[in-house]
Order: C-alpha cells, then sequence, then structure tokens
C-alpha cells in the first residue's frame, strides 16, 4: 500500500507462527523455543491489548448475546476499527477509496494467518482449553 499507516503490530511474524495460548493466555508461550524467540515489550503489550479486547467481548457473553452473536460484533468492530486505521493519512476519500483493495488484501492476508495460528494452537490444546471452558473460564 502507498500509505505508511498499517499496523505493524502483529507479533505472529516475529514468532515463527509458533505462539502458544496455553491456558488460553497468549502471553504464555510453553511451545516457543525460547532460544529461537524473546518476547519482547511490544509482542507483550500486543498481546495484553488483545486479552483486554477478549475480556471486554466475554462481558458481553449471556441471556441476550451468545458466543456466536459476540463474536460477530467483535469482527465488526474489528472491521470498523480497522477502516479508521487505515484512513490515517489520507487527506481525500477518493485517494483513500483507490487504495481499498490493497487495505483488503493486507487486513485479510494478516486476520487469516492469525486466524490460522490460533486455530492450530486450540487443535493442539484442545483437551486443555475444552477443560477450561466447563470450569467456567471463558478467556480464549
Amino acid at each position: 500500500m502507498s500509505q505508511n499507516n498499517m499496523p505493524n503490530d502483529n507479533p505472529d511474524s516475529d514468532l515463527d507462527n509458533s505462539t502458544s495460548t496455553n491456558d488460553k493466555s497468549p502471553m504464555n508461550t510453553d511451545s516457543i523455543d525460547s532460544a529461537d524467540v524473546e518476547i519482547t515489550p511490544e509482542m507483550q503489550a500486543f498481546y495484553q491489548r488483545a486479552d483486554t479486547i477478549i475480556s471486554v467481548a466475554n462481558s458481553q457473553l449471556g441471556e441476550n448475546a451468545h458466543s456466536g452473536q459476540v463474536g460477530a460484533s467483535l469482527l465488526y468492530a474489528a472491521a470498523r476499527y480497522s477502516a479508521s486505521v487505515a484512513s490515517i493519512g489520507f487527506v481525500k476519500g477518493d485517494d483513500f477509496a483507490k487504495e481499498k483493495e490493497d487495505i483488503i488484501e493486507f487486513y485479510v492476508k494478516q486476520y487469516r494467518q492469525m486466524l490460522s495460528d490460533n486455530l492450530t494452537d486450540y487443535a493442539q490444546n484442545f483437551d486443555k482449553y475444552v477443560q477450561l471452558n466447563k470450569s467456567g473460564n471463558t478467556d480464549e
């Protein structure tokens, strides 16, 4: 993209696709070979922001909203926020509109990688995560 406003906040690129969300907390890196990866303060901040957002989403669960509905709202919020972030640095809406496909490609690529990494982690830790959910812990 021609603008320098895309978030460069994805620690997964630094983790060689091997992040672990042991105990459903991305900060626990038990499966990461510590010789290969240093958890930087930037990565810690990234995961702490994600955990905070997940906590807000979990707080929305209840009689009036199940996880699918909350997930849809969260996905919508991410898209809306991403559109706002992507617009930073543009002066004209027409210029911004010209970059639409590149912006979409960037965010879809990022989301696809993050979703793939998290699905892999969840599958590898499925029994533990399912047990956590049964004990009342609703964090991702």
